[in-house]
């Protein structure tokens, strides 16, 4: 009795290592699949699956295997913190998310809050599209890495990209009414006052997020205001609405935005019939003429037939598999030290770098515009026969804005 006892405790260390080695690598994807955000949403799950299989076709992470858990947050802050804890009870140390800035500040409180709690079981939050800036800033997070360029970023290099077109003279504000929304038209205004004082704001609206079906009202009141331009940092099908709108109304003015690329975009702005006269500014597009990029991108489309909305998600993966085989570990602190001030060559050309200061990731970004193709332009979107066409770049160095973050660290 004896011998077997001594056998059974030798023995169980040994399987507990041997489970512990073929455990997988469990990300918690936290994000709306269902309501009015799950076009993007399910966008951004395949986006991660396809890369987390591209990982596990080359070994993995460390030799463990990544898992995508989906988890639905209905773009609810408090429906998302019922989801991450989900995500933690079901073994996992990451958690990403993007869509909806309320809810990204949510998780950064409750990652933050819950590594105090827990020293030793800490987890990462990877945000690959809330770009609220105060969450680099005043809320900043050891425990929360951003790779999508901020709104002021975005603002910045938009309004520089402005400046140059003497023709804009009115310009009508369109935003979401949460504080990423709120957080584009105050910068839209500042900016635009500083660099061309002689345009005039001739509307500024704020409207529910993600519960207008017909914009119609309210490109009403654009084309009653005499706008020449618009700008909006809409998303999801809040975007795409409002595009479906301006086209049923004949509205003919420039766009300048952040996501009208995403699901159902770019067959509205084919129904505008404004060829290159709507304009994205993102960290990568399907015809940015880098080889890699567009190989990667055709890979992608022929699996998930959809288009590649979410290069920094690229970037976030590999740079997540590149901070553990630094670091050697998946420990989350360790991963996180690995990542500060890390350069990586991003997927879209060019090198990108994690910020220690405040975990923003700062790369080239680029001003797009939606229309006809040339033969420089292979890829078209959403079969509307129409694609996107380089206006402008944006260098690494040219991106960095400066930082109020005082972070915490353990």
């Amino acid at each position: 009795m004896l011998k077997m006892t001594r056998v059974v405790a030798l023995t169980l260390p040994m399987l507990c290592g041997t489970a512990y080695a073929e455990d997988t690598v469990k990300i918690g994807y936290i994000d709306p699949l269902s309501g009015g955000g799950a076009s993007v949403g399910e966008g951004g799950l395949k986006t991660f699956q396809f890369l987390a299989d591209e990982i596990n076709a080359k070994g993995g992470i460390l030799g463990r295997k990544v898992e995508i858990l989906p988890l639905d947050n209905k773009t609810n802050p408090q429906e998302s913190l019922v989801q991450a804890q989900k995500a933690i009870d079901a073994g996992a140390h990451y958690i990403t998310q993007g869509n909806g800035s309320s809810v990204g500040a949510a998780l950064e409180d409750f990652v933050a809050k819950n590594n105090t709690r827990n020293p030793g079981k800490e987890v990462l939050y990877f945000n690959y599209a809330a770009v609220d800036p105060s969450m680099t800033n005043e809320k900043c997070s050891f425990w929360h890495f951003r790779w999508d360029a901020n709104s002021d970023i975005k603002m910045e290099a938009l309004t520089n990209y402005m400046k140059g077109i003497p023709s804009i003279k009115k310009v009508y504000l369109i935003n979401q009414d949460y504080s990423f929304g709120q957080s584009v038209r105050t910068e839209a205004r500042k900016m635009l006052a500083a660099k061309r004082p002689d345009v005039q704001i001739v509307g500024d609206e704020l409207h529910p997020l993600l519960k207008i079906t017909d914009f119609s009202p309210y490109i009403a009141k654009i084309k009653a205001s005499g706008a020449d331009s618009v700008v909006s940092g809409n998303w999801g099908q809040d975007i795409a609405l409002l595009l479906k709108a301006a086209a049923d109304a004949g509205l003919k003015v420039n766009w300048y935005t952040y996501y009208a690329g995403g699901a159902g975009g770019p067959t509205a702005i084919k129904q505008t019939g404004l060829d290159h006269q709507v304009f994205q500014i993102t960290e990568g597009f399907a015809n940015s003429g880098d080889q890699a990029a567009m190989d990667f991108e055709k890979a992608f489309r022929a699996k998930t037939g959809l288009s590649l909305w979410y290069p920094r998600a690229v970037n976030e993966m590999r740079m997540f598999k590149a901070a553990a085989e630094k670091a050697n570990s998946l420990d989350p602190v360790k991963v996180a030290a690995a990542l500060e001030d890390m350069k990586f060559d991003v997927l879209d050309g060019g090198s990108g770098v994690m910020r220690k200061d405040d975990h923003q990731f700062f790369q080239p970004i680029y001003i797009s515009s939606f229309g006809s193709r040339s033969e420089k332009e292979p890829f078209d979107e959403e079969n509307t026969g129409w694609g996107w066409r380089l206006v402008a770049k944006v260098d690494t160095p040219q991106t960095m804005l400066p930082t109020t973050c005082k972070m915490a660290r353990p």
